[in-house]
C-alpha cells in the first residue's frame, strides 16, 4: 500500500509542530511578563528615584521603542540570513540584559537595558511569528499564531500577580520584579538550540533539497514541499523595497495602521493601570485590577473560538466597532458610577483582548515568504513606535488633561482602525499561506467573492 503524501501545509500536526510553537510561545511569555512586570515595578523604583512624569513616560516605553527597532533590523536582517540565527542569538540578549536590570542603580541604566529587552523581542517577534506560520499546516495556522497573544496575556497577567506579591518584601523589591522575567528568558534560550531553518525561506533562496531534507526529518518522510512553495526556489528576492511596490504597499499601510491602532490603547492604558485604576477612584484597586486581568485572559482564550468562527475581515471590523464605543463610554463616566465605569473597561479589556489574537495572524499572512520577516517586522516596527509614543504620552496626558480627555484620544485611534478596515482588510482564511499572501486578494476580492467578508467561517478552496 502506498504511503499518503503530504504537504507542508496539509501534513499532520506532530510533536515538532508542538516544539516550535512551544518555543515561540515561551518567548511572547516573556514579552508579556517583561512589559507587565515594569509597571508594577515603576511604582517602587519611581518613588525612589524621585522620577518626574517624563522618565516614568520614557522608562515605560523603553521596551517597546527597543521592539520598534529590533523588529525592523532582525526582520529584514532573517530575510537575508534566515530565521534560525536570529531566532537563537536574540534571546541571548534579552536573557543577558534582563539579569542585569537587577544592578541598575539610575533610570538612564534602566532605560538602556529596557531598550535592548526591546530590541531582542522586537525580534522575536519578526522571526519567531514568522517560523511558526512557515512550519504550521494550514489547518492549524491561525489557532497556533492566535495562541501566542493569549500565552502573551498569560505572561502579563502572571507578571502582575508576582509584582503584587513581591512589592512587599521591601525597597528593593523592584529589583526581584524585574530580575523575575530572567526565569522563563533562560528556559527558552535552552530549548531554542537546535531548532532547525524555515524550509520555505531556503527555497526562496534556491536551497530546495535543504528544504527537502529538513521537511522530511522534522515533520515527516510521507511530508513534500508542495507546488505552492518549490516553485520560487530561482526567483530573485524582492527585497525590502519589495514592501513598497505597488501590489504591497496597501498591504503594508493595512497591516501596520491596523495593528498601530489596536496597539496604542492596549500598552498606554495597560503598561499605567495602577495609576488609571487610582485616577478612577480604585483607590483599593487589587479587586478592579485582578477583574481586569481575568477579562484579558478570559478574552485571549475566546478570541481563539471568534478567530474560528468569523471570517478574518468580519472579526475585525466588529471588535473595533465595539472597542470604540467602549472606550468612548469610559470616557465620559469617568466622573460617574464606579460600577459603571469597571464595566465599560471591562467590555474593553476583554475585546481588546481578543482582538489582539488578530495581531499575531493577519501580518504572518499578508507578505510573501521572501519579505515575510521584512514586512512582519515593519508592521510590527510601526505598531511599536506608536504604542511608545503613546505610552510616553499618556502619563503627561493625564497629568495635564485627565482621564476623560485621555481616553477620547484613545477612542479616535481605534475609530481609525475600524475606518482602515473597512477600507482594506484582505479575508485570508482557510487559504494556504502562499495564497493568503497573494497580493491581488485584497478587501472585496476574495476567491469566493465578497460573500464571506461578514460571514461565519466557510471553507474556502
Amino acid at each position: 500500500m502506498n504511503e499518503q503524501k503530504f504537504t507542508i501545509d496539509d501534513a499532520p500536526f506532530n510533536k515538532f509542530h508542538f516544539r516550535i510553537a512551544g518555543l515561540t510561545f515561551g518567548s511572547s511569555f516573556c514579552d508579556g511578563y517583561s512589559l507587565g512586570i515594569i509597571a508594577m515595578a515603576l511604582t517602587v523604583f519611581g518613588p525612589q528615584m524621585n522620577m518626574n512624569a517624563l522618565w516614568t513616560g520614557l522608562i515605560g516605553s523603553s521596551a517597546l521603542i527597543g521592539l520598534f527597532a529590533g523588529s525592523l533590523i532582525l526582520g529584514r536582517l532573517s530575510d537575508r540570513v534566515g530565521r534560525q540565527k536570529i531566532f537563537l542569538v536574540n534571546f541571548l540578549l534579552i536573557t543577558v540584559a534582563t539579569i542585569l536590570q537587577f544592578f541598575v542603580s539610575s533610570p538612564e541604566e534602566l532605560f538602556i537595558l529596557r531598550l535592548l529587552i526591546g530590541f531582542g523581542l522586537g525580534g522575536d517577534y519578526a522571526v519567531g511569528t514568522t517560523l511558526l506560520a512557515e512550519f504550521s499546516p494550514k489547518k492549524y495556522r491561525s489557532s497556533l499564531l492566535a495562541s501566542i497573544n493569549v500565552v502573551w496575556t498569560l505572561g502579563y497577567v502572571a507578571s502582575n500577580f508576582v509584582g503584587h506579591y513581591l512589592g512587599q518584601v521591601g525597597s528593593d523589591s523592584w529589583r526581584w520584579m524585574l530580575v523575575s522575567a530572567a526565569i522563563p528568558a533562560i528556559v527558552v534560550l535552552i530549548l531554542r538550540i537546535g531548532t532547525p531553518e524555515s524550509p520555505r525561506w531556503l527555497v526562496s533562496m534556491g536551497r530546495v533539497e535543504e528544504a527537502r531534507q529538513i521537511v522530511k526529518k522534522h515533520l515527516g518522510s510521507n511530508v513534500e514541499m508542495g507546488e505552492t512553495t518549490t516553485g520560487t526556489g530561482n526567483q530573485k528576492t524582492l527585497g525590502f523595497r519589495g514592501l513598497f511596490s505597488k501590489k504591497l504597499r496597501k498591504r503594508l499601510a493595512f497591516g501596520g495602521i491596523f495593528k498601530l491602532t489596536l496597539v496604542i490603547p492596549y500598552f498606554a492604558i495597560y503598561t499605567f493601570l495602577p495609576s488609571i485604576l487610582s485616577t478612577m477612584g480604585f483607590e483599593q484597586n487589587f479587586f478592579a485590577d485582578t477583574m481586569l486581568n481575568l477579562f484579558l485572559l478570559i478574552g485571549a482564550i475566546v478570541g481563539l473560538w471568534l478567530l474560528a468562527k468569523f471570517s478574518r475581515r468580519g472579526f475585525t471590523i466588529g471588535a473595533f466597532t465595539i472597542l470604540t464605543v467602549s472606550l468612548f463610554s469610559l470616557s465620559f463616566l469617568h466622573n460617574g458610577s464606579q460600577f459603571l465605569m469597571l464595566i465599560a473597561f471591562l467590555i474593553f479589556t476583554f475585546f481588546m483582548s481578543a482582538a489582539s489574537n488578530l495581531t499575531l495572524v493577519y501580518p504572518a499572512e499578508l507578505f510573501p515568504t521572501e519579505i515575510r520577516g521584512s514586512g512582519i517586522g515593519m508592521v510590527t516596527a510601526i505598531s511599536r513606535i506608536g504604542s511608545a509614543i503613546g505610552t510616553f504620552l499618556l502619563p503627561i496626558s493625564l497629568n495635564s488633561f485627565g482621564l476623560g480627555t485621555s481616553m477620547i484620544g484613545m477612542a479616535v485611534v481605534l475609530l481609525i482602525g475600524l475606518i482602515v478596515s473597512i477600507a482594506w482588510a484582505p479575508e485570508t482564511k482557510n487559504l494556504s499561506l502562499h495564497e493568503a499572501s497573494d497580493p491581488l486578494l485584497e478587501a472585496g476580492n476574495s476567491p469566493k467573492g465578497t460573500e464571506i467578508l461578514f460571514t461565519e467561517n466557510k471553507k474556502i478552496t
